[in-house]
């Protein structure tokens, strides 16, 4: 690989990290967040650390020749306990069981570092050796040992992984599945690594020189399994974010048929908000407004049609042709009503104290109502509320009751002062 290659890495997992970095302040208490945000700028710190320039450098600043060496391969360890951890967080189970497999993960892997950093300092690797230290040591005493104890712990953390990955993968379905196949298929090419690495060290040992294998080979498949895991394990975050960012503006425009009539009905001024306005914020505005309408309008909610009373006989003051807009909103609430078997679960008060989930019925009911007096052809009749206002989702025919709000009435209420044309 190519030093820019390292580096390029690095920035990639730094701003990964950045990126998540608020939510780590926000949750540092969950074990999951904590797994991810350490193994990212673990991650960070083997490729820049690993990169020639950096061992250079910190060979020159320690003043001692290869220290970069253990350096590197106690960041890679710790990595991989890291890694490790972070299935055991993710997979999750009881407390106390997850709780002892970490402290004995990070026990094992705090020991096998400080075995490193003993070995090298027991060994004798005095010349400088930017890119070929595994081979070029193989045959010299403890120093062959620190790299086969770095090679072998890493191997095993891929291969517990790539295990516990697997037999997850079977039980879950979708992205996370497809997210798991992934991880466990960059450990298989991490496991190929340590092939490589094995191969070309036992080749020194039988005096054959298979460096390319270790210097070329195996570096080419490190970076892809690193690439591979990495994509899995964002997969599934990333997959919810846009799950949860889908449902919730599907629920913010499912909204509009009924805030468009409630804006219709109440006479105050629409709030402006900024363009830059977040989507919860215009769902609240969207809420707040919707509230009001129905508070203006909750006297003519609930009885029968041809017992309402004019508009102007109403409390508080409407805007002008409001009585259409009313008419069309209480049929869709007695609509909602008879559509479902407890009538007491659909209640005004419900709506006006915070449940949402009644707005969106509601909406989705007053939509399907409106579709009739839009049908091509239409001569006379009782106008749609949405005539010349609505864009986007709720243009087109309707083909059959929203399936959030069950089976609707054969004949919906008629609207008042409606004749068949």
């Amino acid at each position: 690989m190519t030093t820019l290659y390292f580096y390029l890495l690095v920035g990639v997992l730094s701003v990964a990290f950045a990126l998540r970095a608020p939510g780590l302040v926000r949750h540092w208490r969950d074990p999951l967040v904590r797994s991810v945000s350490l193994l990212l700028p673990l991650g960070a710190a083997v490729f820049f650390f690993a990169a020639p320039p950096t061992i250079s450098q910190v060979n020159a600043l320690t003043g001692v020749p290869n220290f970069s060496v253990p350096l590197v391969y106690g960041i890679v360890t710790a990595a991989s306990a890291a890694l490790v951890n972070l299935t055991i967080t993710w997979r999750g189970g009881p407390e106390d069981r997850r709780r002892a497999a970490t402290r004995w993960c990070v026990g094992i892997y705090g020991a096998v570092i400080a075995t490193q950093f003993t070995l090298f300092a027991l060994g004798d690797a005095s010349e400088e050796r930017l890119r070929d230290f595994d081979t070029y040591y193989a045959t010299t005493p403890y120093v062959r040992e620190m790299v086969v104890l770095c090679v072998l712990s890493y191997g095993l953390a891929n291969l517990v992984l790539a295990r516990l990955c697997w037999r997850w993968s079977r039980e879950v379905p979708g992205l996370l599945r497809s997210g798991l196949l992934l991880i466990v298929t960059g450990s298989v090419l991490s496991l190929g690594y340590v092939a490589c690495k094995l191969l070309a060290i036992g080749a020194r040992w039988a005096g054959q020189d298979w460096d390319g294998v270790s210097t070329t080979v195996a570096p080419t498949v490190s970076s892809l399994a690193s690439l591979l895991q990495c994509v899995g394990l964002a997969l599934p975050s990333a997959s919810q974010g846009v799950t949860s960012l889908w449902n919730r503006w599907s629920r913010y425009r499912r909204l509009r048929p009924l805030w468009v009539t409630m804006r219709a009905v109440t006479p105050y001024e629409l709030v402006r908000i900024p363009w830059g306005s977040s989507l919860g914020k215009r769902q609240l505005r969207r809420t707040c407004d919707i509230r009001d309408g129905l508070r203006l309008i909750a006297p003519r909610l609930g009885r029968r049609a041809e017992e309402e009373e004019q508009p102007d006989a109403l409390p508080g003051a409407l805007k002008p042709n409001a009585a259409r807009h009313i008419a069309m909103v209480a049929a869709a609430f007695e609509a909602l009503r008879a559509a479902q078997a407890d009538q007491a679960a659909c209640s005004l008060e419900d709506m006006l104290s915070g449940d949402d989930e009644q707005l969106l019925r509601l909406s989705d009911v007053l939509r399907v109502m409106a579709v009739p007096d839009r049908t091509p052809g239409r001569e006379s009749g009782w106008p749609s509320p949405f005539e010349g206002t609505f864009a986007g989702p709720f243009e087109g025919p309707f083909e059959g009751p929203s399936e959030l709000v069950g089976p609707l009435p054969d004949t919906p209420p008629p609207h008042p002062g409606h004749t068949d044309g």
